[in-house]
């Protein structure tokens, strides 16, 4: 398969795998009260059972594409929206051009050029942000932002809010 197609594939099973998880165990108040959400096979590809955790950690982040992060949803408050329809190969790259964009600009980052308060995704995954090979948080967020972060911005995090996003 291609790397586009590999992408949609296992940003779909990783969504649909944390949305069967949440509906088999619903009500629920944080998909952190079930058990072993990210470690427990839950997925079939061929003979293995992979764990969410294995399908993002194992597969989707070894593939170098920071934009994942926007494109899987944990359940949570604090997770980018799911986006309403199936990722495929041939849209792949806008499709998760636009959950970027989204995400850093909507209402989970605070950003102004100066400061910027960002979503503890930003913190959970420090070493994702790069721009031409060497990490950057701020010149990584600036690909997407409608308002530019200047080089010296503080930036500071968020708390995660681990609730159930039960929309």
């Amino acid at each position: 398969w291609s790397v586009q197609e590999l992408l949609a594939f296992y940003i779909n099973l990783y969504n649909a795998q944390t949305v069967k998880l949440i509906v088999e165990n619903y009500p629920t108040k944080s998909i952190k009260d079930l058990d072993g959400p990210w470690t427990k096979g839950r997925a079939r590809i061929g003979d293995r059972m992979l764990s969410l955790g294995g399908l993002e950690n194992g597969i989707l982040r070894k593939m170098n594409e920071p934009r994942i992060h926007f494109a899987i949803n944990c359940a949570s408050i604090s997770c980018p929206k799911l986006l309403n329809e199936a990722y495929t190969a041939s849209k792949i790259n806008e499709q998760l051009d636009k959950v970027a964009r989204d995400f850093i600009n909507g209402s989970k980052n605070d950003i102004s050029p100066d400061q910027a308060q960002l979503s503890s995704i930003f913190k959970f995954y420090p070493d994702d942000w790069k721009v031409n090979g060497k990490v950057d948080i701020t010149g990584y967020i600036n690909q997407f932002s409608t308002t530019k972060l200047t080089p010296k911005a503080d930036l500071t995090y968020k708390e995660y809010n681990w609730g159930l996003n039960e929309q």
